[in-house]
C-alpha cells in the first residue's frame, strides 16, 4: 500500500493506492493551496483530517487549512486549541496510522478521516447489519417516514436506515446525505478490488461516517463524491453533541487512536 500526504496543505492524503488502484477520488481545486485558517473548506478530494468538528465552525476543522511538520517519521499539526500528530507506516497488510492528540483535559472533539473515494456506480459500503445509524437533515426527502420538526437527526438501521438503502452507490440521482454509523470497522467493494478502514481508540466514540453524494452537491456545479471516513465522535456538527456524542481528553491530556488500512477484508 502507497501512500502519499501533503504536509504543506493541511497533512491531506494525496494518494491511497493498492496493486496498481489509485482509491483517492481527487479534483481541480487550486484555490486549496492559499487558504488560511478559518476558510470555507475547499474540496481537492484525497483524504482530510477533520478536527474538532467536520460541518459547523471552524468548517471541516481546524487542521486541514494549516501547514504541518514532519519530525523523523511522525506529522503534527499545531492549532489554537490543540496539538496532533500523526505517524503512518506500512505493515504486512497494508498501513496504519497512529493518532495522538494533546489538549487539555475536558476539550471536546470529532475527529474524521475525511476519505473520499473514487468509486464505481456497483461499488458497496460493508458495515455490520443492524448497526445503529444518523441520517442528517439533507436525508429528509429520501425517508420512509416525515421529518420531525427541529430534529437534529434521525436514527435506523443499517444497511436501510428508515428506508433509505445506503450500502449501494449506484448512478448519479442528484441526491447527497451524510449518515454516522455505529460502528467501527467498513470494508469497500469495488467489484473485485477491497479496501478496509478500521478504527481503534480506548474509551472513545468510534464510528464510521459515509457521505454518499451522487451529484447532489454543491447547488451550483455539483459532482460525485463518496466519503467513507473512520470518526472519532457520533455527529459530523460538534455543537450538536451530546454526552457520548464527541471524544473527550482525559486527564493526562492526551488521546490516541489507530487507523488501520488493508486491500483485504472477509466479509462477503
Amino acid at each position: 500500500m502507497d501512500i502519499v500526504t501533503d504536509l504543506a496543505h493541511g497533512g491531506r492524503w494525496t494518494s491511497l493506492r493498492t496493486a496498481g488502484r489509485e482509491w483517492l477520488w481527487r479534483r481541480e481545486a487550486p484555490e486549496r493551496d492559499n487558504v488560511s485558517p478559518g476558510d470555507v473548506f475547499v474540496d481537492a478530494g484525497g483524504l482530510e483530517e477533520c478536527i474538532p468538528t467536520v460541518r459547523g465552525t471552524p468548517d471541516h476543522g481546524d487542521a486541514w487549512s494549516r501547514p504541518w511538520t514532519r519530525d523523523g517519521e511522525s506529522d503534527a499539526v499545531h492549532c489554537d486549541r490543540f496539538t496532533l500528530t500523526r505517524t503512518i507506516r506500512g505493515t504486512p497488510d497494508g498501513a496504519e496510522a497512529d493518532y495522538e492528540l494533546k489538549a487539555d483535559e475536558g476539550f471536546r472533539f470529532v475527529w474524521a478521516a475525511h476519505a473520499l473515494l473514487d468509486l464505481s456506480d456497483h461499488a458497496r459500503p460493508h458495515i455490520r447489519d443492524g448497526a445503529d445509524t444518523r441520517l442528517f437533515p439533507e436525508a429528509a426527502p429520501l425517508l420512509d417516514r416525515a421529518w420531525p420538526t427541529g430534529a437534529p437527526w434521525v436514527e435506523g438501521n443499517w444497511p436501510a436506515p428508515c428506508g433509505l438503502r445506503l450500502d449501494h452507490l449506484g448512478p448519479d440521482d442528484g441526491t447527497a446525505v451524510g449518515a454516522v454509523v455505529d460502528a467501527s470497522h467498513c470494508c469497500v467493494h469495488d467489484q473485485a478490488d477491497r479496501l478496509s478502514l478500521a478504527l481503534e481508540a480506548d474509551g472513545q466514540p468510534l464510528s464510521i461516517a459515509l457521505w454518499r453524494n451522487l451529484g447532489g452537491y454543491p447547488d451550483e456545479h455539483p459532482y460525485r463524491s463518496t466519503g467513507v471516513e473512520p470518526m472519532l465522535g457520533r455527529v459530523f456538527d460538534l455543537a450538536e453533541a451530546g454526552l457520548g456524542d464527541a471524544a473527550v481528553v482525559p486527564a493526562s491530556g492526551e488521546v490516541r487512536w489507530r487507523l488501520t488500512l488493508t486491500a483485504n477484508c472477509s466479509c462477503s
